[in-house]
């Protein structure tokens, strides 16, 4: 755990995740509870969770893209897109480790 935390690289793994969280509790648990069970609490409280995680997320992979200097079209845009794809950020994570 210590070692995700000891580069940008792997707090961007760590903010994947989170982000990656945060979307699948807002897709699977809160809109369902909103809908079904006529509950949107649960969306209100993780959807501005979740924006943020979100945003951060594109921030931080343009920032760290331009400090380690990562083609566009090869690195860039697929963490970027990942991040919009339920699971995605899981998967890009592991990527980022190798």
């Amino acid at each position: 755990m210590k070692q995700l935390f000891s580069t940008r690289i792997g707090r961007l793994r760590l903010l994947g995740y989170l982000e990656g969280i945060s979307l699948l509790l807002l897709l699977f648990v809160a809109v369902p509870l909103k809908y079904g069970a006529n509950k949107p609490s649960m969306v209100h409280a993780l959807g501005p969770v979740h924006g943020i995680l979100f945003l951060w997320y594109i921030i931080q992979t343009l920032g760290i893209g331009v400090e380690q200097r990562w083609e566009f079209q090869k690195t860039t845009w697929k963490i970027l897109v990942a991040c919009i794809i339920p699971f995605g950020t899981f998967y890009i994570g592991r990527q980022l480790r190798k």
